[in-house]
């Protein structure tokens, strides 16, 4: 049986439309799933939306709106764009739906059962838009420390989670697994914030209160918490309980990405969570960072909210995500500028490996009418090969610690090198003077970019399949297998089909 993968995004929360920090989660974990995929394994990539909650709840009584009604239209804005970005997940998960409810109650059923969720009485500060609840020292003139908004002063029944009970065993755990929160600054964070202390966790809310979430299923006076329900997904999707075959052969997860935001409920609560049910924990937790416009964070307040559609409509979806997963390094902050984009768009897309694909078959067109020559002889194709030979073992290890940008990096030395080779060979003097070196060079060109064309498919998959085409290949791409995938595999009297520019010029 081939090895597997299991990725997850986190779930969105469904209040709001989706923006570029969203598609940026999104498009790192499809770039892992689909790289995994090329090298043979078999991958379940998961993503979906939180759809339970306060701020749910007020948003569609704003809208004179059924919570379900709001939501049902919402999560179709998410759906629309994972299309619009080819994110090629396997699932999507809905916190409406009754394959995740069902878990969720039998785990928070278990876990009373058990003695590690009791009844209480909670008093304190909460913010509605965090759905958060903070202490009196971790509040400043009874505002959010995390969005700044006014808390509310709550008191009412509740149920605690014994969150407390698990933090020797979670600190243990992160000790001996120091690569399990990258990057490792966030890790010393999580590490830090378990040394200080756990408390239990209120995990219900009154449901004449808040009305809008999973029943609790021994009190009906209660409704679930929505980080407890919303965490319980990366399970429910793989029919925890119900469908073991499914969850025995893809969990424990082997990367969660999440936002640096959510970091907290992700490497603290939920690992609490898992050990207080006895199942294994994740491998890893991907926190990256957030993008900013001008060096300010985005808030409609601010009108400086990036929409995903509108960038796409000007330079296309794969440079989109090309610029995304470039220009930053993946656990840091990046900041946005259409600025940046267009410099990114016509140095490295349309100057370097668009300008590299249009030239090489501009020149087996003129030379080869077009076909793929047979030849004995390839001039420096040794310098290739060093090239070529290293490139998986050097994008496996970058992209296993999320370095994007860097993985990026690696196969642009590729594309740099052919286009390099074009300028000391000057193929259009090999024309007059030697044929047979003419048709070597040529011949190492397409064949360079058949290897650059697999590579890039995980980054950008439109792109990568118009080289494919042009190239005249009639393999499956998406089927191909980075472990077997060299130079010299070019099938000679291959009919290659020019088209219109990869990158054309922005107007």
């Amino acid at each position: 049986m081939k090895p597997t993968f299991y990725i997850t995004t986190p779930i969105y929360y469904v209040n709001d439309k989706p923006h570029i920090g969203h598609s940026y989660t999104s498009i790192a974990c499809d770039v892992l799933a689909r790289f995994k995929r090329l090298t043979g394994y078999q991958v379940y990539f998961l993503t979906g939306t939180d759809e339970h909650g306060q701020k749910v709840a007020q948003a569609a009584k704003a809208q004179n709106q059924e919570p379900q009604a709001l939501v049902d239209l919402n999560v179709q804005t998410y759906q629309n764009l994972w299309t619009a970005l080819e994110i090629s997940n396997d699932d999507f998960i809905r916190t409406t739906e009754l394959r995740h409810k069902e878990v969720v109650q039998a785990m928070f059923a278990e876990l009373y059962k058990k003695g590690d969720i009791y009844p209480g009485q909670y008093e304190g500060w909460y913010c509605v838009p965090c759905e958060t609840f903070w202490l009196e020292s971790q509040s400043e003139k009874g505002l959010c420390p995390d969005c700044g908004r006014a808390l509310e002063k709550v008191s009412e029944k509740t149920y605690f989670f014994k969150m407390s009970k698990y933090e020797k065993p979670l600190l243990e755990y992160l000790e001996k697994h120091p690569d399990f929160v990258h990057p490792h600054g966030r890790y010393n964070e999580i590490m830090s914030l378990v040394k200080g202390g756990l408390k239990d966790l209120s995990v219900s809310r009154s449901k004449a209160r808040i009305s809008w979430g999973i029943p609790c299923p021994f009190d009906p006076d209660q409704v679930i918490y929505v980080w407890f329900d919303a965490l319980i997904n990366y399970v429910s999707a793989l029919g925890y309980k119900k469908h073991q075959d499914l969850f025995n052969r893809f969990w424990p997860a082997d990367v969660q990405m999440i936002g640096k935001d959510i970091l907290k409920f992700h490497a603290v609560i939920w690992p609490t969570m898992l050990l207080a049910l006895e199942v294994s924990l994740p491998q890893k937790i991907v926190a990256h960072g957030w993008w900013t416009v001008a060096g300010q964070k985005m808030s409609k307040s601010k009108g400086n909210v990036v929409d995903p559609y509108a960038i796409i409509a000007k330079v296309g979806v794969d440079a989109y995500r090309y610029f995304l997963l470039r220009e930053a390094p993946f656990g840091l902050d990046g900041d946005f500028s259409e600025a940046a984009l267009i410099v990114r768009y016509q140095a490295d897309l349309a100057n370097n490996l668009g300008n590299l694909v249009n030239r090489t078959l501009t020149m087996l067109e003129k030379y080869f009418a077009g076909v793929v020559p047979q030849v004995d002889f390839v001039p420096h194709v040794e310098k290739f090969k060093k090239l070529v030979t290293g490139l998986l073992p050097a994008i496996e290890r970058k992209l296993a610690a999320a370095a994007f940008s860097q993985a990026l990096e690696s196969i642009w030395s590729l594309i740099d090198q052919a286009n390099k080779y074009i300028e000391e060979e000057a193929p259009w003097k090999l024309a007059k003077s030697d044929p047979a070196r003419l048709a070597g060079v040529l011949y190492t060109l397409v064949d360079v970019l058949r290897v650059a064309a697999v590579y890039i498919y995980p980054f950008m998959p439109g792109s990568a399949l118009k080289i494919w085409e042009q190239l005249g290949l009639t393999e499956s791409l998406p089927a191909a297998n980075l472990n077997t995938v060299t130079l010299g595999q070019f099938p000679p009297g291959t009919k290659v089909q020019k088209g219109v520019p990869l990158f054309p010029k922005l107007v």
